[in-house]
C-alpha cells in the first residue's frame, strides 16, 4: 500500500473516531457547568499539549538528522571505497586487480544481503562484509611498495578503508536505530491525553467543537505517523536507498 494512502488513513480514521466521540459527548452529555470549565480544562490542556509538541519536535528534528546522517554516512563509505580502489591501481597490477574484485564483492553485499535487510528492519549477518574488509585492509597492508610514488598510494588506499569502517559503523548504527518502546508510550499517551482534554471543552456550538477536536486528532495522528516512518532511515518514508554502491559498481567496471 502507498505510503500517502496509508496516513491518509490513518490522519482520516483519527479525525473521524474524535469527530464522533466529540459529537456523541456534545450531544447525549451533560451541558451543565461545560462552559465554566472551559478555563480550568484550558490551562491544563496548555500544558498537556505544550509538553506533547514539545516532545514531538524534538523526536522528529532527531529522526530528521539520523536520516541525513545515514545517507551522508553510506555515500562516503561508498565513495571512500572506490578512492581506496582507485588508489590500489597504482599499485602492482595483480594488487589492483583483487582489491577492484573484493571490492565489487563488498558493494554486492551491502546492496543483496544487508540493505534489504535494513529496509526492513531484521536483524542480519553482518560478518560476511567484516571479513571482506578485513582481506580487503590485509591485501592492501601486504602489497609491495616501490618508491615514493606507491608507498603514498598504498598509505591513501589505508586511509581510505579506514573511512570505509568508520562511515559502515555509522550505517549499521543507524539501522539500528529505532525509537525505544518507552518513548513511543509517552508520544501515544501525550496524545491521547491532548485529546480527551479537548473533549472537555465547550461552547455554543456542537458542530465547531467537533470540527476542532477533529483537526486536533489528525494533526497528532499526521506527527505520529511521520515519526513512524522516519525511525528506520533504510525503510518507511525515509528509505535512503544503495545508490552509492551501485554507483560505485559501475566505477570498478
Amino acid at each position: 500500500m502507498s505510503i500517502y494512502l496509508t496516513g491518509l488513513l490513518w490522519v482520516g480514521g483519527a479525525a473521524v473516531v474524535a469527530a464522533l466521540l466529540a459529537y456523541l459527548i456534545r450531544r447525549y452529555g451533560d451541558e451543565g457547568g461545560r462552559p465554566d470549565n472551559n478555563e480550568a480544562a484550558g490551562q491544563v490542556f496548555t500544558i498537556v499539549a505544550g509538553l506533547q509538541a514539545v516532545l514531538v519536535a524534538f523526536v522528529l528534528i532527531a529522526l530528521f538528522d539520523a536520516v541525513t546522517q545515514a545517507g551522508e554516512a553510506a555515500y562516503r563509505e561508498a565513495d571512500s571505497l572506490v578512492a581506496a580502489t582507485w588508489a590500489s591501481d597504482a599499485l602492482s597490477a595483480e594488487t589492483g586487480d583483487e582489491v577492484r574484485r573484493l571490492s565489487r564483492a563488498y558493494a554486492t553485499t551491502v546492496i543483496d544481503d544487508e540493505w534489504p535487510a535494513m529496509r526492513a528492519g531484521a536483524d542480519f549477518p553482518t560478518a560476511t562484509g567484516w571479513d571482506q574488509l578485513d582481506e580487503l585492509r590485509r591485501l592492501v597492508a601486504q602489497a609491495p611498495a616501490d618508491g615514493e610514488w606507491q608507498v603514498d598510494r598504498k598509505t591513501e588506499a589505508s586511509d581510505q578503508l579506514w573511512e570505509v569502517y568508520e562511515a559502515r559503523q555509522e550505517r549499521l548504527d543507524a539501522a539500528g536505530g529505532a525509537i525505544s518502546t518507552v518513548v513511543w508510550f509517552v508520544l501515544i499517551a501525550g496524545s491521547v491525553l491532548s485529546i480527551v482534554l479537548a473533549l472537555l471543552f465547550g461552547g455554543p456550538l456542537i458542530r465547531t467543537h467537533v470540527v476542532i477536536v477533529a483537526t486536533l486528532a489528525a494533526t497528532i495522528t499526521l506527527l505520529l505517523f511521520a515519526t513512524y516512518q522516519l525511525q528506520n532511515p533504510f525503510g518507511g518514508g525515509a528509505d535512503v536507498s544503495p545508490d552509492a554502491f551501485e554507483a560505485a559498481i559501475e566505477r570498478f567496471g
